[in-house]
């Protein structure tokens, strides 16, 4: 099953690109994980729905779907441990599992049944770790439904830029602290499709979240995630092949590292791979087409469990 959709920028959606930065904090609450400050958001009546971010960003990504998806569902969100206003601790063994241990301890502790996923980039590894737990009856809450968001679901078809690469390799740590704005935005810009890129408020807004409490001392740190994702292929792979709820990807096919061929590929996996492709829409689809993403959202929403 697949569609096609002509991409459009966020902001023309009703209700979508008027958030600032400022608001979206004033608005969180933090919780303690392991003794480090986690930072969340929660609002809305309605079916649960967890929303992950990807990396090197924050919660903050999904402020431009937030006011659609609130007049449907309770939404809970977080900054994951070394991401955003949350704690980054410069000395800490960062991986997937960890950041699925703590959604799930989150999770729980609100008290939640049933939840849904929606879940971006480096999210969407912790989305498919959830989802092996799950098929192991580990959780003490079901999934209900998972939505996908160009993440390198497959790491045999992941391009990364070549920062990140740099980031992975033993001169990781000189580059992450070394990291400097105009290095960042010239990277980060990439990820855009040239029909939708990011305004430099949006840049000050991603270089503010990714800054605050020295979080570009730590990127390298982070960036162990794409070498989790090869050695954990077959469980994070299997875990979609096994999936009992529905699924959906929504993939922004102009996205340079995680677009059209992850696409393919889960096609070429997933059985009754279900895909909506956003033409014109880069790595970020729900900060440059949050209108069509809740779109394809919502109608998946539809669909019979």
């Amino acid at each position: 099953m697949e569609q096609v959709i002509p991409g459009v920028r966020g902001a023309a959606f009703p209700g979508a690109g008027n958030a600032t930065l400022e608001w979206w904090q004033q608005g969180g609450k933090w919780f303690s994980y392991g003794g480090h400050a986690i930072f969340s958001r929660m609002a809305g009546q309605g079916d649960p729905l967890v929303l992950l971010h990807g990396f090197p960003t924050a919660s903050w990504d999904w402020s431009r779907l937030w006011p659609m998806l609130v007049q449907h569902h309770s939404l809970f969100t977080l900054d994951m441990l070394g991401f955003g206003f949350s704690d980054k601790p410069a000395l800490y063994d960062y991986s997937i599992e960890d950041q699925a241990d703590l959604f799930e301890g989150w999770i729980a502790g609100l008290g939640l049944k049933n939840v849904s996923l929606f879940a971006h980039d480096y999210g969407c590894s912790v989305a498919q770790e959830l989802l092996a737990r799950d098929q192991e009856g580990l959780l003490p809450f079901a999934i209900t439904r998972v939505g996908f968001l160009n993440g390198a679901l497959f790491p045999e078809v992941h391009s990364p830029l070549l920062i990140q690469k740099l980031l992975g390799s033993p001169l990781g740590g000189l580059i992450s602290r070394g990291l400097t704005r105009r290095t960042f935005e010239r990277n980060f810009r990439r990820l855009f499709s040239h029909e939708n890129p990011p305004s430099q408020k949006d840049m000050d807004d991603f270089w503010h979240l990714l800054t605050y409490n020295n979080g570009r001392g730590i990127l390298h740190n982070l960036i162990h995630f794409m070498e989790e994702r090869r050695c954990h292929r077959n469980r994070w792979v299997g875990a979609l092949q096994k999936a009992g709820q529905p699924m959906r990807l929504i993939s922004g096919v102009a996205d340079p590292v995680s677009g059209s061929a992850m696409a393919r590929r889960y096609r070429e996996l997933v059985p009754n791979a279900d895909v909506v492709s956003l033409r014109n829409v880069g790595h970020y689809p729900h900060f440059e087409a949050a209108g069509e993403v809740y779109r394809a959202w919502r109608d998946f929403c539809k669909q019979p469990e």
